[in-house]
């Protein structure tokens, strides 16, 4: 049971008792790949679905798990389809500055994925067209850019992440068409209105995180900070000090409701004297714990109405008085408990002609076909119990019997009720 409570400790100090670990905040990015100018486009020009052609560049820095801002440059060429439009040749330039918001760590991704991600970006900056064919092949067409995109990312370390990217782009007072064929308006110098171009791209590439801590904010998970070894080692002599089991009943202090029982005392799972019959004489110093009787004759009943004793045994073993209880997933019996298994003993080497069926019950948690096993083999960690003590094995049969749905499964000490071994009489 210590070490059961240890584990489940231990776990919970990793989570909750952290310092502050930091982060890697820059990263650099290039990718590469697809454009497509969708409009202006002079009439009867016509560009290719995915046209080979588009590079980025970019800096990047989080001010924090969820958001930062990027400064990126991107550039490329707009070409025609070949043989089904008039040729066209126009070179593209802009630089952006814009806002990241990391989906991944807002939405908690990681409680399906800790390889995959998505951050989304969108901000605003400059561009120039430059149509190197048709009318306006010597036009420098200047334009303020608008931009929004999504950015799914691999991890395939903790400095390196494949990227794609979408991005849809707006050009703002487009003057020529993307083609260079046509001008927007007639009179090209007053052509400076609206977020008349729209293109967008499609690439693929790596991100490259900068700095010397362990992770990128990218990929950092608060969850996940540590304890200093200082603070775990505290933590850890306190959960020494919780497991100290001062009277020596197999319950630990900190759940234990009577710490002072005498050694060998019978208790239950938390840790108070037992007392079966009832009659005042607990259990360790009663010669008879399941047949009331005054403490002048050391819990027995007077002989005039003494009662033979199979039917008191028979009755509290069969009503469930007396069970061996285990720890979760265990098939191990908690140590305070395994004195029932000797109350069994005892009875059935005073009445040889009794068998008895040692039933395994599990809690709610988990599978039921797993449950069903796991009650089977606390039934046959009982079994071979009773027969090192010296019972013929003849007299005993066991059986796992799954879930106890009897309890209430929201409830720590109803849970640890239904995690027993139990004795029926036959």
């Amino acid at each position: 049971m210590k070490k059961f409570i240890l584990s489940t400790l231990m776990a919970g100090t990793l989570a909750l008792v952290s310092n502050a670990q930091e982060f890697n905040k820059w990263s650099i990015e290039a990718t590469a790949g697809f454009n497509k100018p969708m409009a202006p486009l002079t009439g009867g020009y016509l560009s290719p679905t995915l046209n080979i052609g588009h590079v980025d560049f970019g800096v990047r820095y989080m001010f924090n798990e969820k958001f930062g801002a990027k400064l990126d440059y991107g550039f490329g060429s707009f070409k025609e389809v070949e043989g089904n439009s008039p040729s066209f040749d126009t070179k593209y330039n802009r630089l952006n500055l814009q806002g990241v918001a990391n989906i991944g760590r807002i939405m908690n991704f990681e409680s399906f994925s800790r390889k995959f991600n998505l951050l989304m970006h969108g901000g605003a900056g400059i561009g120039l067209v430059n149509p190197e064919e048709n009318r306006f092949n010597d036009f420098d067409d200047k334009v303020y850019t608008l931009i929004f995109g999504i950015t799914p990312q691999i991890k395939l370390s903790e400095k390196v992440a494949l990227v794609g990217d979408i991005s849809t782009i707006l050009n703002g007072r487009q003057t020529v068409t993307f083609d260079g064929a046509t001008a927007i308006r007639p009179d090209i110098s007053n052509g400076f209105y609206g977020a008349n171009g729209t293109w967008w791209t499609g690439t693929l590439g790596l991100n490259i995180y900068l700095g010397k801590q362990a992770q990128h904010a990218d990929w950092y998970i608060a969850a996940d900070k540590y304890a200093t070894k200082e603070e775990l080692a505290s933590q850890i002599n306190g959960i020494k000090d919780m497991l100290k089991d001062s009277d020596g009943d197999g319950v630990p202090d900190y759940l234990d409701k009577e710490p002072n029982t005498p050694a060998g005392a019978r208790v239950s799972s938390s840790g108070t004297t037992l007392d079966s019959d009832g009659d005042g004489t607990p259990d360790h110093t009663d010669k008879c714990p399941f047949q009331p009787g005054p403490a002048s004759s050391n819990g027995c009943p007077p002989a005039e109405v003494e009662r033979q004793e199979v039917d008191y045994l028979k009755k509290a073993i069969n009503d469930g008085y007396v069970n061996v209880y285990y720890a979760f997933d265990s098939d191990k019996p908690l140590g305070y408990s395994v004195s029932a298994a000797n109350y069994v003993s005892n009875f059935l080497k005073r009445n040889p002609g009794v068998k008895v069926e040692i039933k395994g019950y599990a809690d709610e948690l988990g599978p039921e076909d797993y449950n069903i096993k796991l009650s089977e083999r606390r039934a046959k960690a009982v079994y071979d119990l009773l027969v090192a003590s010296g019972i013929d094995s003849s007299r005993l049969t066991f059986k796992g019997y799954g879930e106890d749905t009897s309890v209430d499964k929201s409830s720590a000490d109803a849970r640890q009720m239904a995690r027993r071994a139990s004795f029926e009489v036959k």
